[in-house]
């Protein structure tokens, strides 16, 4: 059995998870702040807190994936910016599933 690592064992306590929660909601309200001073804060902390929300709540996930439905462009901009292995999953099959709509296409009537 693979050996779990420290964050992960962290996380398996409620305390732990709804603390990590709260971050990323804080660091989610705090960004559109920190953007506005110069450098890429908003770029930084906008994600992180994005994924510590997504880790650490059901509740958030099942929002993520109903905004990822009504909105995919938006979506598949999270999901690259957060590099989520889903996403370059969704990416891949994408690219198969057209090259496969090319291939039959140039199939002749007769096959």
């Amino acid at each position: 059995m693979a050996k779990r690592s420290l964050y992960q064992q962290l996380r398996s306590t409620a305390q732990v998870r709804l603390a990590l929660f709260v971050t990323g909601a804080l660091l989610i309200v705090v960004s559109p702040i920190v953007g506005v001073l110069p450098g890429p804060g908003f770029i930084i902390l906008f994600p992180i807190g994005l994924m510590l929300c997504l880790q650490n709540s059901a509740w958030a996930k099942r929002i993520y994936v109903r905004f990822k439905r009504r909105h995919p462009r938006y979506a598949a901009w999270t999901d690259r910016v957060m590099r989520r292995a889903s996403a370059a999953r969704r990416r891949e099959r994408d690219a198969l599933a057209a090259i496969g709509g090319k291939r039959s296409e140039k199939r002749p009537d007769g096959d």
